[in-house]
Order: C-alpha cells, then structure tokens, then sequence
C-alpha cells in the first residue's frame, strides 16, 4: 500500500501541468561597452525588455531547466517521503496508546462492576442483619410481654 501511495503520488507531481512551465532564464546583465576614449563611457540597455524575454532558449539551457525541475521533484519526493515515514510513525504510536488506553478502559470498567457488585453483596448483608436483629428483638419482646402476662394471673 505505501508503496501504491508513493508511487501515486509521484505520477500525480510528474502528470501536473504546472511542471510542465519552463523558467525562463534571467535577463543578461547590461554589458558596458568599453570606449576608445576614456572621457566617453555608454552603457547600452535593452530598450524592449519583451523581446529580450522572448528569445527561445537554447538546448542547453532547456536542459539545464529540466535537470533543475528533476532535481525540485526528487527533492520534493523525497520530503514527502520522509514527512509519510513521520506520520506512519505517530500513527502507529497513536495506535499502540489508543490500544494501551482501551485496555485501561476495560480493566475499569472491571473493576466499576466488581465495586458496585460489592456494594450490592454488603448492602444486602446489611439487610439480613437489620432482619435478623428485628427477628431477635421480637421474639425477647414476646417472650417478655408473655413472661408478665403469666406473672400477672
């Protein structure tokens, strides 16, 4: 699959037509001519900065253009090969934690249960108590009532 993605992703940077914009070489510094009088120096401009511009490029700089286009694309391919070996690598720490983290989640909700099952048993215990007391109490109570009544006759 990563191989599927770098791989796309390389023909979608080579495929774009925004690649296919060829720089154009920078305009020639304006040359001083030098005189055959040192009194008179003329330093000659281009008076038409589009014709200058417009001049096709020869073989060699079109291939030093593409030489430099190559070179941007493989340095890119490369950045985002290593920023993709990054974001893989927080992701699978990402996955491990929210792993780690679920197990943490489970064994609390274990224990959560095993408390509240807890509670239930002694408030249950507490009850039976409470019953047994009152049972108890009553048959002293009865036994008393019955007791004075015998003395009375």
């Amino acid at each position: 699959m990563h191989i599927a993605v770098k791989s796309l992703f390389a023909f979608s940077l080579l495929g774009s037509s925004a690649w296919a914009v060829e720089p154009t070489a920078p305009a020639p510094a304006p040359a001083a001519v030098a005189p055959a009088t040192p009194a008179k120096t003329t330093v000659t401009t281009p008076t038409n900065p589009a014709a200058t511009a417009a001049k096709p490029l020869t073989a060699e700089q079109i291939a030093k253009a593409k030489q430099q286009q190559d070179a941007k694309i493989k340095a890119m391919i490369q950045d985002q090969a290593s920023r993709l070996k990054q974001l893989e690598h927080a992701n699978l720490e990402a996955l491990a934690q929210n792993q780690e983290l679920q197990l943490k989640n489970d064994n609390l909700t274990v224990q959560v249960q095993v408390l509240q099952s807890e509670r239930s048993a002694q408030m249950f215990l507490y009850g039976a108590m409470t019953i047994a007391v009152g049972v108890i109490l009553g048959f002293f109570i009865a036994s008393y009532v019955y007791t004075k009544r015998r003395r009375q006759w």
